[in-house]
């Protein structure tokens, strides 16, 4: 798939999506300050502020809406990823799912961008955060991606810690990433 003309990145070793603006969002943050003192270069991409438009068919049909191709141009320069999600009814956030859905129409091939790249997963959930994760980690499996064993579950009563944001990092590190 690559990047759409006009959308090239130059390249990152980690890029942080988070699918909130709320306590995700500021997990989000976090694995990005964790990424920088370990000597990465990562940044945090905001899903909510891109405001895409739920997808569709009917919605596909009025084209690609504008933050796609650039959204596609991140995650493309981006060697590894980090998913922050909140559990929504006991899956994923309409935010990421509608995302990924319109990353999956912007070629022939919807599993590229996916194929083999090396991805961690976590979680700020009111409830218990698991679920989002199983249903996220199916998901990425489904589209190609490697995904991290270890995962991150935090909440109100049991906050993420920095120790184990750094060992995140530190797995995800260790998955190759994907050939240039």
């Amino acid at each position: 798939m690559g990047t759409s003309e006009g959308t090239a990145t130059a390249p990152l070793d980690l890029l942080v999506i988070a699918a909130s603006n709320g306590a995700n969002l500021q997990l989000a943050q976090r694995f990005a300050a964790a990424a920088a003192a370990q000597g990465l270069e990562s940044r945090v991409v905001d899903l909510v502020a891109l405001d895409l438009p739920l997808f569709t068919p009917l919605a596909q049909t009025a084209g690609t809406p504008p933050g796609v191709p650039a959204l596609q141009g991140q995650l493309a320069a981006a060697a590894r990823w980090v998913i922050c999600a909140p559990e929504y009814n006991g899956s994923i956030p309409p935010v990421l799912t509608s995302a990924i859905a319109w990353l999956s129409v912007q070629g022939d091939d919807f599993r590229a961008l996916f194929n083999g790249r090396p991805v961690a997963i976590a979680t700020h959930s009111g409830g218990g955060g698991h679920t989002v994760l199983v249903a996220l980690r199916l998901q990425l499996a489904h589209l190609g991606a490697h995904v991290v064993g270890r995962q991150l579950v935090s909440n109100a009563h049991q906050p993420a810690k920095d120790d184990s944001i750094n060992d995140l990092i530190r797995r995800l590190w260790h998955l190759h990433p994907l050939p240039t």
